[in-house]
């Protein structure tokens, strides 16, 4: 037995997230990804048994070699006595008689050689763009329907459309988990670049679970970029750029939040909490990203986010807001566009900023109501509580509810001793 402390409800969600989508891939090498469905069943039905083997028998010593070994004892007996794998699948397939002999290996090369591939196949120009990323959230992510629509800005209805068509037209084209080709790479790679960044992104502000980050979805995000930099067809600038980005963004979580999980205003953080390493792996692949000619909006976030990490000095917020005035241009967003305006409230003041941030009359956004309460709160108190309430009521994260009420409790113990 495992001499951990961590219970099997304590250590299962982690394994599912960290190791779900690495067997899929793997299986899917078997079954194809127009019967993606059978391998997710059969890795689910592996955690289903470990935790009633696990609640019962405890933790192995080896978590993840137990759940491989399950996985792969569960695939060979699908294979060989479900007749619907003889009947449909296996004619479909066109298997041999030497490729019905499954030999499954959960090899650490073959692990991320089907995570590249299967990331790409998803990608399938039968699909709409939209519906790819939606498909990599849900299969190489594990992101739910509610996470999902999060990170569309849409409801889960249509989510789920988009989800069920997704996966009927991967099944109807009968697309496989091969090797890779460039063509293949250059024509996808935007694609897997947004779902990741879309990933690393619910995890760093996260509007779902009532958890303002989300830590296993950075290292998620984080990992799947890795894969695609130990590839030479997509170890490209814009692919590291986006590591860079997600390693400058990870280095201050730990002093975004308090010990209640409430957010931490930037100018207040703990900067001692700050990760090194991860900043120096920021540079190092911020350096990696600039060989070449093409500037992407990962290297503009990314450049954001290294100064972000650095030292309050004179010309930093300047810096800072020229590059949200480039990315603008290549890629507006609500959300850019009040970045900006937080930067140049650094430059300009709050009152030039508070002019800026009414012209954009983002009304129906919490985040909008969350900076005219930030920038109001030295000019003008009682407008500055009226904008937090406002964001309270269009916030879903209770997290976040309970940040923005406590901002206003302090605001009205400033103005009662004023």
């Amino acid at each position: 037995m495992s001499k951990s402390k961590r219970t099997p409800k304590e250590l299962l969600p982690h394994l599912f997230r960290q190791e779900y989508t690495k067997m899929t891939a793997v299986l899917c090498r078997h079954f194809g990804l127009d019967h993606i469905e059978i391998a997710e069943d059969i890795v689910s039905d592996t955690f289903l048994k470990a935790s009633e083997h696990w609640a019962i028998k405890g933790i192995p010593e080896n978590p993840t070699a137990w759940l491989y070994t399950v996985a792969k004892n569960k695939t060979k007996d699908y294979f060989k006595h479900i007749k619907l794998f003889e009947n449909k699948i296996k004619p479909s397939l066109k298997l041999n008689k030497k490729a019905a002999q499954i030999d499954i290996d959960f090899d650490e090369d073959i692990i991320k050689d089907s995570e590249l591939s299967m990331i790409f196949a998803v990608c399938n120009s039968q699909n709409p763009t939209e519906y790819q990323i939606c498909l990599i959230l849900q299969i190489l992510c594990g992101f739910s329907l509610a996470e999902i629509a999060n990170a569309f800005l849409t409801n889960r209805e249509r989510i789920k459309k988009r989800l069920l068509r997704g996966r009927a037209n991967l099944r109807n084209s009968n697309f496989l988990i091969k090797t890779l080709d460039q063509k293949e790479i250059q024509s996808r790679l935007d694609t897997v670049l947004k779902s990741i960044y879309l990933l690393f992104n619910e995890g760093y502000f996260s509007k779902t679970n009532n958890q303002l980050i989300r830590k296993e979805l950075c290292l998620e995000a984080i990992r799947l970029a890795l894969i695609l930099t130990k590839n030479e067809l997509t170890d490209m600038p814009q692919t590291n750029a986006l590591l860079a980005l997600m390693c400058f963004q990870s280095s201050r979580l730990e002093s975004r939040t308090n010990h209640k999980g409430e957010a931490i205003k930037y100018d207040e953080q703990d900067k001692k909490l700050w990760d090194k390493s991860l900043i120096e792996k920021g540079n190092y692949f911020l350096i990696k990203a600039c060989n070449g000619n093409k500037i992407s909006k990962y290297h503009l976030e990314a450049s954001i986010a290294y100064w972000h990490t650095t030292p309050t000095g004179e010309s930093k917020w300047e810096h800072i807001l020229h590059l949200y005035n480039q990315l603008i241009l290549i890629e507006y967003s609500p959300i850019t566009a009040l970045n900006r305006i937080f930067a140049f409230s650094k430059v300009y003041g709050y009152k030039k900023a508070i002019s800026e941030a009414e012209k954009l009359k983002l009304l129906e956004i919490n985040y909008y109501h969350e900076l005219l309460g930030y920038l109001y709160s030295e000019e003008d108190m009682d407008k500055a509580i009226q904008h937090y309430t406002l964001a309270i009521e269009l916030t879903k994260s209770k997290t976040e509810k309970q940040t923005l009420i406590k901002e206003i409790e302090q605001l009205r113990k400033k103005k009662n001793r004023s």
